[in-house]
C-alpha cells in the first residue's frame, strides 16, 4: 500500500469487510486497519451461505480461511434437488457447500484479528467520525449508511435499483436437507416454494418465496416490516410450518429478523470516490445479484481481495488504486448480475410454471433458466437424458424434429426461416405471413402469425404485453417474438403460449442449435427461427 496509505477505516463486519482487513494487514504489517461492526460480536440476521465450489479459486489464493471454514464447520453437496406435485428430481454436477453465517463470521473476525487488524463491535460511525483515516471503506450492506452519507454530499455513484414483484422471507429449520433443494408446493391460497440447504450438523437454511396475491390471500401481510431489525413475522413462520410440513418431517422453522421483502437488484458504476475524501465501496452496498444464484458473499470477498491487491499494487496512489479496483472487480460482477437476472425472473413466474408443466419439464425448465441443453448435459447427462424421453414420450420426436399443428397445416419440424414479412418452413414451403398491426379481417383459422418486438428494457415490458394480448385477441396461428433483450423474448414466448395459450416462435439472429433445442424443451418457446444463413445447416438441428 505504501507509505501514504496508513490507515484505514472498514465500516461493516460482514464476510467482506473481515476478509479485507485480514489482506490489507497482510500486505502492509505497519498500516492501522479498524472494522467498525453495528452489531454486537456474534449478533448476526440470515442464517448461511452458499458457495459454489467452481467460484472459489480465486478467493482460496488470496486466504485459504474459507476452504478451511467449509471444510471444518461446512456442508457440500454435488445435486439439486427439486420437488414438486409427488416427485424428486435430481441433477448433479452442481458442486456446492454452504455454511452457517455466524460461524464463518466469527472465523473471519479471528483471522483479521490475528492479522493485526482491530475489530470494533457495537460501533455504529459516520463519515464525520472517521476524518482521521486515509481511506474509508464501505462494505456496509445493502442499507449502507456510508453510500447515503456521500449522495448527500453530491457524489454520483450512478446507482440504479430494480424492486423484484416476488415476495420472500428468510427462516432457518430444524430438518436437514441433503442439499440445495427447492420445493414448490399449491396450498390453499397459492403457489410457494423453499430455497432449503443444509449449513451445520443440525440446522438448514429456508427461503420461502411466493408471489404477492398468494402473500396476500394468506393473510400473510399484516407484520410491521417498518419496524427495527429484530422481531420475526411469527404468523407467516407458524402458517409456513404447517403448510411444509410434510416436506420436512413436521419439522420447525426458525425465526431470526424473518420478514417478508422483495429484493432489491443494486447496479451501480462507480464504485469509489476521491471527493470530499477518499472512499472505496464493497460487496451489497454497491451491488446486488439475487440469492437464487448464490453469489453474494462470494462477490463481496472478491471485491475485498480486488481492493486489496491494487492499493498493493499502486502504493502512494490512492485514485489510480480505487480505478484499478473497479476495473478488476465490476467486469465479473456485472456477469453475475446478468446470469442473476434470468434466475429473479424465474422465481417472479415460478407459479405459472408449476401449473403448466409436468414435473421433469418444470425441473428441466428451472434448472436450463441460465445455461443451455449441452452444458447442463455436462453437468448431469442422466438429468438431461430424461428430460428428452420425457419429450419423446410426449411428441415421438427429438424437440427440433417434431411436428406441430398450426392453423390446419403440420409442420414437420420447429425451425422457421424467419424475414421481416414471412415465418417459412425450409422443408415444406409453408408460410406464415408475419403482421405487426392487424389487418382488415384477419380472424382465426388463416395462416398468419402476429409478430411483437421485444423491448430492450424492463420498463418498457408491460407496453409489449398489451400489445401481445391485442393481437392474440385476433386469433392468429403464432405469435414471432423478436428483437429486445433475451429474457424479455423469453417472457413474452411464454405469455403467449402459456397464458393465451397461442404457439410461440422464438426469433433472434444467430441462434444456435444448444439454444433451440434449450428454447423448445423447456417450454419457452413452440418454434425457433433462424436466419436464412443459419438454415444451411438445418439437417443438424439435434444433436
Amino acid at each position: 500500500m505504501g507509505p501514504a496509505l496508513v490507515r484505514v477505516a472498514v465500516v461493516g463486519g460482514g464476510p467482506g469487510g473481515l476478509f479485507l482487513a485480514t489482506l490489507l494487514r497482510r500486505a502492509n504489517p505497519s498500516a492501522e486497519v479498524t472494522v467498525f461492526e453495528r452489531n454486537p460480536a456474534g449478533d448476526t440476521f440470515g442464517f448461511g451461505v452458499v458457495f459454489s465450489d467452481r467460484t472459489l479459486a480465486g478467493i482460496h489464493a488470496a486466504d485459504p480461511v474459507l476452504r478451511e471454514a467449509l471444510e471444518r464447520h461446512g456442508r457440500h453437496w454435488d445435486e439439486i434437488e427439486v420437488r414438486l406435485k409427488g416427485e424428486r428430481l435430481r441433477c448433479a454436477g452442481n458442486g456446492m457447500a454452504a455454511i452457517a453465517r455466524r460461524t464463518l463470521l466469527r472465523l473471519l473476525a479471528d483471522r483479521a484479528e490475528e492479522a493485526g487488524a482491530e475489530v470494533r463491535y457495537a460501533t455504529e460511525v459516520r463519515l464525520a467520525d472517521l476524518d482521521g483515516y486515509d481511506l474509508v471503506v464501505a462494505a456496509d450492506g445493502t442499507g449502507s449508511t456510508i453510500r447515503q452519507e456521500l449522495r448527500g454530499l453530491g457524489v454520483e455513484l450512478g446507482e440504479s435499483v430494480e424492486t423484484a414483484s416476488a415476495k420472500f422471507i428468510w427462516f432457518g429449520a430444524d430438518y436437514l436437507f441433503d442439499g440445495l433443494t427447492f420445493v414448490h408446493q399449491r396450498g390453499p391460497h397459492g403457489v410457494f416454494a423453499v430455497h432449503g440447504y443444509p449449513i451445520s450438523d443440525e440446522v438448514s437454511t429456508f427461503i420461502v418465496e411466493t408471489d404477492e396475491a398468494s402473500w396476500r390471500a394468506a393473510g400473510l401481510d399484516r407484520f410491521d416490516v417498518g419496524q427495527p431489525p429484530g422481531p420475526s413475522d411469527l404468523v407467516s413462520q407458524a402458517y409456513l410450518e404447517e403448510l411444509f410440513a410434510g416436506q420436512i418431517d413436521g419439522g420447525r422453522l426458525l425465526g431470526n429478523n424473518s420478514r417478508w421483502g422483495n429484493f432489491r437488484t443494486r447496479r451501480t458504476s462507480r464504485w469509489s470516490t476521491c471527493t470530499p475524501r477518499p472512499v472505496a465501496l464493497l460487496g451489497d452496498a454497491v451491488h446486488t445479484a439475487h440469492f437464487s444464484v448464490g453469489s453474494g458473499t462470494k462477490m463481496a470477498i472478491e471485491d475485498a481481495v480486488a481492493l486489496a491487491a491494487a492499493l498493493t499494487e499502486h502504493p502512494g496512489d490512492l485514485p489510480g488504486a480505487l480505478a484499478a479496483y473497479e476495473a478488476a472487480a465490476q467486469p465479473s460482477v456485472r456477469a453475475i448480475q446478468g446470469s442473476a437476472g434470468p434466475s429473479l425472473s424465474w422465481w417472479e413466474h415460478f407459479g405459472r410454471y408449476h401449473d403448466a408443466f409436468e414435473p421433469w419439464q418444470f425441473g428441466y425448465h428451472f434448472l436450463s433458466r441460465s445455461i443451455t441443453d449441452a452444458r447442463l448435459s455436462r453437468r448431469d447427462p442422466k438429468f438431461v437424458a430424461a428430460a428428452h424421453r420425457g419429450w419423446l414420450r410426449r411428441h415421438g420426436a427429438e424437440p427440433l424434429r417434431s411436428e406441430l399443428e398450426l392453423a390446419g397445416v403440420t409442420l414437420k419440424g420447429r425451425v422457421l426461416t424467419v424475414t421481416e414479412r414471412l415465418a417459412t418452413e425450409p422443408d415444406s414451403g409453408v408460410e406464415f405471413a408475419l403482421l405487426a398491426e392487424l389487418p382488415p379481417g384477419a380472424g382465426a383459422g388463416q395462416r398468419w402469425g402476429a409478430r411483437v418486438r421485444a423491448p430492450d428494457g424492463e420498463g418498457s415490458l408491460a407496453a409489449a404485453l398489451d400489445q401481445l394480448a391485442s393481437l392474440v385477441a385476433a386469433g392468429p396461428a403464432l405469435v414471432a417474438v423478436h428483437g429486445g433483450t433475451p429474457l424479455n423474448r423469453t417472457l413474452l414466448c411464454e405469455q403467449s403460449r402459456l397464458r393465451h395459450g397461442v404457439p410461440a416462435l422464438l426469433v433472434v439472429d444467430q441462434l444456435d442449435r444448444d439454444r433451440a433445442v434449450t428454447a423448445v424443451l423447456s417450454g419457452r418457446a413452440d418454434l425457433v427461427g433462424l436466419s436464412e444463413a443459419e438454415e444451411d445447416n438445418r439437417g443438424h438441428h439435434d444433436q
